[in-house]
């Protein structure tokens, strides 16, 4: 089963764009477990424009799926996950100015930096995942410094999917196959979408878990979040 995990950072945007508590982060995340989502997503930046570091404090507190926090593993983020031992730790290359993530880890390069940083973030009982591009050398390179799972960055998938899906496809399932092969597990995430999402799935069927925000937030505007979330978990089944 590939497992959804809702990213709840677009509905802390509109809560800070006005102030006040309006929509409920924290109800907000509730309600997506309880319309069947199988994990909540946060990427607390150090700028706070949309999760901020007192959210996550308060969510650990009551979500009861999987809890995923993604960021820039600088000593911020590593005195977070100290402090709220999450069931997942997803670590991204993202200097904090990053509007979104648009970039794998080169594992090859920054290996000594990740694996001092995961074996720390595995001490705390924490599974840690490593956000990658689509290149078997750099799977390789995240199962050698010790990560459980890597984060296919699908960004380059989605936006070639219009074209030519069977092209778009193919890299993501070589790299899947070598993290299979390496004793990794495998999620995915950016710019997945109701539209691309099914194929995906068909294609890398061990899939574990797909973590969607931006897509998801977007329909549910016209759909509703629980009518959303569904049409979400269809695509994975």
């Amino acid at each position: 089963m590939t497992r959804l995990s809702v990213n709840i950072n677009k509905i802390a945007t509109l809560r800070n764009a006005r102030g006040g508590n309006n929509p409920d982060v924290i109800k907000a995340a509730l309600d997506c477990e309880r319309f069947g989502a199988q994990g909540i997503t946060v990427h607390p930046r150090p700028d706070e424009r949309h999760i901020r570091y007192k959210d996550v404090i308060d969510l650990k507190k009551v979500v009861t799926t999987e809890f995923n926090i993604e960021g820039y593993p600088d000593e911020r983020y590593l005195k977070l996950i100290r402090e709220v031992k999450p069931a997942q730790a997803t670590l991204v290359p993202d200097p904090p100015d990053a509007i979104t993530s648009n970039a794998g880890w080169d594992t090859i390069k920054n290996a000594s930096l990740l694996k001092e940083i995961i074996s720390e973030i595995k001490a705390y009982g924490v599974r840690v995942s490593i956000f990658v591009d689509p290149l078997p050398l750099t799977v390789e390179g995240a199962a050698k410094v010790g990560a459980d799972r890597i984060e296919l960055y699908t960004e380059p998938y989605a936006s070639e999917f219009k074209l030519k899906k069977e092209i778009a496809i193919k890299p993501y399932i070589e790299s899947a196959k070598v993290a299979r092969e390496s004793g990794l597990g495998i999620n995915a995430g950016h710019d997945l979408d109701l539209n691309n999402l099914r194929f995906l799935k068909l294609n890398i069927p061990y899939l574990d878990e797909v973590s969607i925000g931006h897509a998801l937030i977007c329909d549910a505007l016209y759909f509703g979040l629980e009518n959303t979330i569904q049409l979400y978990l269809k695509e994975l089944h």
